[in-house]
């Protein structure tokens, strides 16, 4: 069924049952993406008194009780409330929740001690003041990276100065495939994402940071309509289920 919407005044059309899910799934176990040293998650059985919380071993329903981390056990969306002193929750800041989204694909530039990240040139061909999120897919981009495990590796990360334009130029969300905008260890300077949230100068509280996505290759660089799940906590973090929806001119 198609959807018309209008930005900036252009119409668009999208089909709501065509969509790319940029999320990575939540196990039971180590088969899943992790960074930071975190335990992963566990699925446990709630058991009380004579109530067991699964049916195949006897229970009339499943009812299970989950531990994880949403920082570094799958795809999370996080808000300046990561790296403030006063309380600041994803649920209290996101409020709108579809987007106009560009998806471009960098290949890693290296720095001279070795590290590899984005560097803010890959925007020299996007135009910043018509879009208000970025998803960002890295190269290579292989299954692997659903179970990667990324502890200790020192993996890809952003320039701060790209989250710094994408402020300066309004766009409120950004979406990545790795576990943080940062430098995994950088002395707690966190520069991107101080950059991207302005803060603690002018604390940007409707502007998002989705990690650990996933972008499948079948979806092509260029504009889409952007929905982004998340669920209901009272925390500066929650999983998260990014859609891209693919759009076309009217």
């Amino acid at each position: 069924m198609k959807f018309w919407f209008k930005h900036q005044g252009a119409n668009y059309s999208f089909d709501r049952e065509v969509y790319y899910d940029l999320s990575t799934p939540i196990r039971d176990g180590e088969m899943n993406v992790n960074a930071y040293y975190l335990d992963p998650p566990r699925f446990e059985t709630f058991c009380a008194g004579d109530f067991v919380g699964s049916v195949s071993r006897g229970g009339a329903c499943n009812c299970e009780s989950i531990a994880f981390n949403a920082h570094g056990n799958g795809t999370h969306t996080e808000c300046v409330g990561h790296i403030s002193k006063e309380k600041i929750t994803i649920n209290q800041s996101l409020k709108s929740f579809q987007a106009f989204a560009e998806l471009i694909t960098v290949k890693p530039a290296t720095k001279s001690n070795g590290d590899a990240y984005v560097p803010v040139s890959v925007l020299d061909e996007v135009d910043l003041t018509t879009i208000e999120a970025l998803v960002i897919r890295t190269l290579p981009n292989e299954d692997e990276k659903l179970t990667h495990k990324y502890s200790g590796t020192n993996p890809t990360y952003i320039d701060h100065l790209l989250t710094q334009k994408l402020a300066e130029n309004g766009v409120k969300h950004i979406i990545i495939d790795l576990p943080s905008v940062d430098r995994e260890s950088d002395g707690g300077k966190l520069l991107a994402h101080h950059a991207f949230w302005d803060y603690p100068n002018n604390p940007r509280k409707n502007a998002t940071i989705t990690e650990l996505a996933f972008i499948p290759n079948e979806a092509k660089d260029g504009r889409y309509l952007l929905q982004l799940q998340i669920a209901a906590f009272e925390s500066d973090a929650s999983p998260s289920k990014p859609l891209l929806y693919p759009i076309e001119s009217e």
